[in-house]
C-alpha cells in the first residue's frame, strides 16, 4: 500500500535569522509560522509558509546543505512578480520555459527557489 502524502516541506539551510525574515517575510510575502530552538543561544529551526507551499529553514549544523533548489508550482506568476516589492538585490525575471513561466531567486544563503506557472506558456 502506497501512503497518502499530505504536505511536503523543503529544508533549507539558513546562517542568519534577521536575513531569512528580510528576504522570505518581508520581500516574498511568506508568513514565518512558528520557530524551535532547544535552548537559549541554540540555533534557528523556522516553519515557513507560502500559500501552500511549507519550507523549514535551519541553522543546525549538517541538517541541510546549502545551495539547495526547490520548485514552487504556483498560479499567477506574472501578476504575484508584479507586486513584488523592490529589491536592489534581487531583480528576478520572468523566463519563458517549455514547462511554463518560471521565475528563480536565490536566497542569502545560495538556496534557490524556482516559481514555476504552468497554466502560463508565454
Amino acid at each position: 500500500m502506497t501512503p497518502r502524502v499530505t504536505r511536503t516541506a523543503p529544508v533549507f539551510r539558513s546562517f542568519d535569522e534577521a536575513r531569512a525574515r528580510a528576504f522570505y517575510v518581508d520581500w516574498l510575502g511568506f508568513d514565518w509560522t512558528g520557530e524551535v530552538r532547544v535552548f537559549d543561544g541554540a540555533p534557528l529551526y523556522a516553519f515557513l509558509r507560502l500559500g501552500d507551499f511549507h519550507l523549514h529553514l535551519t541553522e543546525h549544523h549538517g541538517d541541510a546543505t546549502p545551495g539547495s533548489t526547490a520548485m514552487v508550482h504556483v498560479d499567477n506568476l506574472r501578476d504575484w512578480h508584479a507586486t513584488l516589492p523592490a529589491n536592489p538585490n534581487m531583480r528576478p525575471g520572468l523566463e519563458p520555459m517549455p514547462w511554463g513561466l518560471q521565475m528563480e531567486v536565490t536566497d542569502p544563503f545560495g538556496n534557490r527557489l524556482r516559481f514555476l506557472d504552468q497554466a502560463d506558456g508565454d
